[in-house]
């Protein structure tokens, strides 16, 4: 072999053997980052919550004070009537969390199995009140309902809103409900009972003590006496399909905290007993 070839050779095995221990020394490329971003990705979690109307404005708070407990938890709200959200949960709706405005539609879901029982606990308390618009200084109980002047009564839909059936309990209990019927309005949740009555469109309306405290174009002029109705509780409880029951859990005791607590009393609620 003449020395050129030799030469040749030789440099030819040098960038070889330069290029494979190249190879074994670099690490795979990015690899701390994405196990890193594999892991986020993993802990990252979406929640659905139903929630019964009347708790929106609660739970809205809430929801901005346990972004900064847990940071890697989306939560989206489903709000509306408690049987309407009952009824979505129980043809399969995608959801994590149920907060009901009425024991009822809780014990229908967990006779189905569609809750997991063992999550289940009674949250808040509400009461019932008889609000009118702000201008309105004529009616200032509930006898007032009879008069002539008044001519529309809204309430929620008594088979599907909570606030509904205990309006009508309230209204029977007092051997109101069958003179009024004619008068009566209903709204598909509480929420659609106040409008009515900030907008005018109604003379009087039922709500919880809740809603009417958040609103400014309406005024309370009596609260129905609990023994008028039946207890206002707002049990919650994990979706058995859930398929974040862990995540889910973890949310449903945030809100017996006494962050969550404090917000829920300044909204008008008080605990359960």
């Amino acid at each position: 072999m003449n020395r050129r070839h030799f030469a040749a050779l030789s440099a030819l095995t040098l960038s070889a053997c330069l290029a494979i221990a190249s190879c074994a020394q670099s690490p795979a490329p990015n690899a701390a980052t994405d196990n890193t971003n594999a892991t986020a990705t993993a802990d990252s979690v979406a929640l659905t919550i139903s929630v019964a109307a009347s708790v929106q404005d609660a739970m809205n708070e809430i929801q901005t004070a346990y972004q900064e407990e847990a940071p890697n938890i989306t939560i989206t709200y489903n709000f509306g009537s408690s049987g309407s959200l009952a009824q979505q949960i129980a043809q399969g709706a995608p959801t994590d969390v149920f907060l009901s405005a009425s024991t009822k539609w809780m014990d229908d879901l967990e006779e189905q199995g569609q809750v997991l029982a063992d999550s289940r606990q009674d949250l808040l308390q509400n009461a019932m009140v008889l609000i009118v618009p702000q201008d309105n200084a004529e009616i200032a109980d509930f006898e007032a309902l009879g008069m002539d002047q008044v001519s529309r009564v809204a309430i929620g839909e008594p088979e599907s809103v909570p606030a509904g059936g205990y309006a009508k309990e309230v209204l029977t209990s007092m051997e109101l409900f069958d003179g009024l019927e004619s008068k009566l309005v209903f709204g598909n949740n509480v929420r659609q009972v106040l409008s009515y009555v900030e907008t005018g469109n109604v003379d009087v309306g039922l709500v919880y003590a809740t809603d009417a405290l958040v609103s400014e174009q309406v005024r309370v002029v009596a609260t129905a006496p609990a023994a008028t109705h039946s207890p206002i509780v707002y049990p919650i409880a994990v979706v058995q399909d859930s398929e974040n029951a862990e995540a889910a859990q973890a949310f449903v005791d945030f809100l017996s905290t006494d962050t969550a607590i404090a917000i829920f009393e300044a909204y008008g609620f008080t605990l359960a007993e």
